[in-house]
């Protein structure tokens, strides 16, 4: 190819598209930061925009610092800056702005999977490894901060929804974990849908099945703190799911798609069960082929670069994993492994979310 050959506005267009990329990862990085010095919370507090020196001395933090990572996120158009009377600019954030990254117990709370960004990026040291035998890499090796980060992502979510909205569209459910029932929770993580359900319906009994050790230890803590006896966490390796069909309710949260035999978790799903038990599977809404992820859903390249670094990481972690990824489960495909598994009832619930789709699976 010759210089002549190149469209230079073309070229002009695609270094930009190039650059923009990198735009976002470093302005990632100053969201991390941004929340993990408390930046946003010093900012969501105050009821009137900040000086830099003021945000400075709010936060105990270097002035000159504090600056430049200001005029990234006002750049970025991620706070507000205005000039105030003395010339000073002045910072705040909008009241939208508030609850994707300073209001943790908003469901539009963002901040989690910022949290884990470190770790995440240091997937980039290993992952040439991955693509070169095939073996990806568990969720345990993202370290303690990786299931601090899921959990942040996951908890407002959880507290915002499950009880007041999606455990009543399940046929009976409420009723029957109010009456006391045998429940599950697959893929628990951190364990806070888990205790919620045990906290709110006494009666029940919730057990949480996780395979990472740095998540367990959080349910663990979680429980403790809560003084709660119908809970217990423990790793399915070890104690797996009852073959005997004694569960009333299993859950799984954004999880299957995760796993590294996601079929034979099916299995064991559908063996547990009773025969009026039900199964709430909850996993990333995903359409049936790649042009039609790609045409109708913004957020595309994203969900298929986190697949890479983290859930189909995490799906082929040893030898012969499904390898799913972020956007390997759409409804068809839950269907049909559901129906290889042995259940005869699959319902899509009418729930909207902007990122998951909620399903009532029955043998």
């Amino acid at each position: 190819m010759s210089e002549r050959d190149l469209d230079v506005d073309a070229l002009k267009m695609y270094s930009f598209l190039v650059f923009s990329k990198l735009e976002g990862a470093v302005t990632s990085g100053m969201i991390h930061l941004g929340d993990r010095l408390g930046l946003y919370g010093a900012l969501a507090s105050s009821t009137v925009a900040l000086s830099c020196e003021q945000l400075a001395g709010k936060t105990s933090l270097h002035q000159r610092w504090v600056q430049e990572w200001l005029h990234n996120q006002a750049a970025a158009r991620l706070i507000e800056v205005s000039v105030g009377e003395n010339g000073n600019e002045l910072y705040s954030l909008t009241p939208e702005a508030v609850v994707v990254l300073a209001d943790e117990n908003h469901p539009a709370f963002g901040m989690g999977m910022f949290h884990r960004l470190p770790q995440t990026m240091e997937s980039l040291k290993v992952l040439p490894e991955s693509f070169t035998t095939g073996l990806g890499h568990d969720y345990d090796s993202y370290g303690p901060e990786g299931a601090a980060g899921i959990e942040r992502s996951f908890e407002p979510w959880s507290r915002s929804y499950l009880l007041p909205v999606v455990l009543p569209a399940l046929d009976g459910v409420v009723e029957r974990l109010t009456a006391g029932a045998q429940v599950a929770d697959i893929g628990c993580g951190a364990g806070g849908a888990a205790v919620r359900m045990a906290t709110a319906f006494p009666r029940s009994v919730v057990t949480g099945y996780d395979i990472s050790k740095f998540a367990l230890d959080r349910a663990i803590a979680k429980k403790s703190e809560q003084q709660l006896s119908n809970v217990s966490f423990v790793d399915p390796r070890f104690t797996p799911l009852p073959e005997d069909g004694s569960l009333d309710l299993i859950t799984a949260f954004d999880c299957i798609h995760d796993m590294t035999h996601p079929q034979d978790v099916m299995g064991a799903i559908r063996r547990s069960l009773k025969p009026s038990g039900i199964w709430l599977l909850v996993d990333i809404k995903a359409l049936d082929t790649f042009a039609e992820n790609m045409a109708k859903n913004p957020m595309a390249s994203l969900m298929y670069g986190i697949s890479v670094m983290s859930c189909m990481s995490s799906a082929m972690s040893v030898a012969g994993g499904a390898g799913l990824g972020t956007l390997g489960l759409p409804e068809s495909k839950a269907r049909a492994m559901a129906h290889d598994a042995g259940f005869s009832r699959f319902r899509k619930l009418d729930i909207e979310h902007s990122l998951n789709a909620f399903y009532e699976v029955r043998p």
